[in-house]
């Protein structure tokens, strides 16, 4: 059964760096990227910061009266505000531009994209509210992280993402091993059943509102629990590297007829698939595990390893634009 279990959190992985990449090209097109310099080394400090920082700030005001109640009703606003934005851009490439009706003057028209994803934002947001269910949670979770690994991609070349997960890798490490207090927030998102964890169970029925904290499974073995749980971040931040390698490297050479951006960006994949193998082994003992040092690492390795294959070069695509 452990085995289902992970082989569902795999396909939502997967499934949502593929999203990403389907994303990228228009996202960029559209001028999404959140930056003008993408290979200046000071691009992701900002991401850093507010990924270190968010979890501490969560965790302190938890701390107050009332607050876990109040956080969830903030977050999920955020949430929903967020998938608002970004399902507008997707379904702008899908669906008929704006319609204007006559007479032009009077300035009346009809947004199909706006009003599907404003549509599909508010019935989510309706839904984590009144019913939290884990279909509904991970479905929240693989449309945030579709769009978030594209934007990520599209706005770093290969060396802020580079700084991105090697710094991100080191800090889930220390947050989960170390100061632990990464454990304690993941016992507050299950509490809130925010799309922040993506949540395989073992059947379709899994009460998700129900379910138990992190910290309260521990002690039953692994086989026995009701589900398995991986953080949205160990699906977004590894991603970008795969989109940025699409996105940042040349085509040229192809192979088989692909283009050697698109074999880098599978080879990041295929190490970060490499990476989450040894992780689930890792997940069995039943303790907490920083999925990032595993996941960032494989997919880092599996980019280096494939770059030299393709490029024959050892400056690995890291250029840098102070």
């Amino acid at each position: 059964m452990r085995g289902l279990r992970s082989l569902g959190l795999l396909a939502l992985y997967v499934g949502a760096q593929g999203v990403a990449l389907a994303l990228s090209l228009p996202f960029k097109s559209a001028g999404l990227a959140s930056t003008s310099n993408p290979n200046s080394p000071a691009a992701p400090i900002a991401i850093i910061v507010a990924i270190v920082l968010a979890p501490l700030l969560i965790l302190w005001f938890t701390r107050r009266k009332g607050a876990v109640a109040t956080l969830r009703i903030v977050l999920l606003v955020a949430i929903a505000a967020s998938l608002n934005l970004t399902l507008y851009y997707t379904l702008e490439l899908l669906i008929p531009a704006t319609q204007f009706f006559p007479p032009a003057e009077a300035g009346l028209y009809f947004d199909p994209a706006a009003t599907l994803a404003a549509s599909i934002a508010v019935t989510i947001l309706l839904a984590l509210w009144i019913e939290p269910q884990w279909y509904v949670v991970d479905a929240a979770g693989f449309l945030a992280a579709g769009a978030l690994i594209a934007l990520l991609g599209i706005s770093f070349g290969i060396l802020p993402v580079f700084i991105l997960l090697i710094a991100l890798a080191i800090y889930d490490a220390i947050a989960v091993y170390r100061t632990k207090h990464m454990v304690r927030l993941a016992d507050v998102v299950t509490e809130m059943r925010l799309p922040i964890l993506m949540v395989m169970p073992s059947s379709a029925g899994y009460d998700y509102t129900e379910a138990p904290s992190i910290t309260a499974q521990r002690g039953t073995p692994v086989e026995e629990r009701e589900a398995m749980f991986m953080g949205l971040g160990d699906v977004v931040i590894p991603g970008a590297l795969v989109v940025s390698a699409f996105i940042w490297l040349p085509t040229h050479p192809h192979v088989l007829g692909i283009g050697a951006n698109l074999w880098a960006a599978l080879a990041a994949i295929a190490g970060s698939l490499a990476g989450y193998g040894v992780l689930m082994r890792r997940v069995s003992s039943g303790n907490p595990q920083a999925g990032l040092p595993f996941l960032n690492g494989g997919a880092l390795v599996g980019y280096i390893l494939a770059y030299l294959l393709l490029f024959h070069s050892f400056g690995l695509g890291l250029q840098l634009n102070l």
